[in-house]
């Protein structure tokens, strides 16, 4: 018999996925890990970058840091659940991830999440927001 060990049941591997998620911004995007089996995120370092090239070299960086097995992307919408602009760039940014990474990328209704992050007095309120967005993503696992 080789030493290759048996493979763990799909249910333990799924309590040990780890998350990275995005709070999508122009000019900043807010940054969270967490795992599945804890149920919380941490803020991570916020992305000031503009231009798509900047963001996606630091995103890289953050992926070979944590090696999450899926991406959370907040999607903005106004509070009757109307689209706008930044619905779809964030939806787009969505798609770049999936495309550039490889990765399985989830999307979150993220309305509230910057107010909410404030209001908890998050230091950082993009990188509080990808907190409460990823949160959210790993309750309704």
């Amino acid at each position: 018999m080789s030493g290759a060990q048996p493979a763990r049941p799909a249910a333990a591997a799924a309590q040990h996925q780890t998350f990275l998620a995005f709070d999508f911004g122009a000019k900043r995007t807010g940054v969270a890990v967490g795992t599945r089996m804890l149920g919380t995120a941490s803020p991570q370092r916020t992305i000031r970058a503009e231009g798509a090239d900047a963001r996606f070299a630091q995103v890289a960086e953050r992926i070979r840091e944590w090696q999450p097995d899926a991406l959370v992307v907040g999607i903005p919408v106004h509070p009757d659940g109307a689209e706008h602009e930044n619905t779809l760039r964030a939806r787009k940014f969505a798609r770049q991830l999936r495309g550039r990474f490889g990765l399985a990328v989830h999307e979150v209704d993220e309305r509230y999440s910057t107010t909410a992050a404030l209001e908890e007095g998050a230091r950082d309120a993009d990188a509080g927001a990808a907190c409460i967005i990823l949160e959210q993503f790993l309750r309704s696992l």
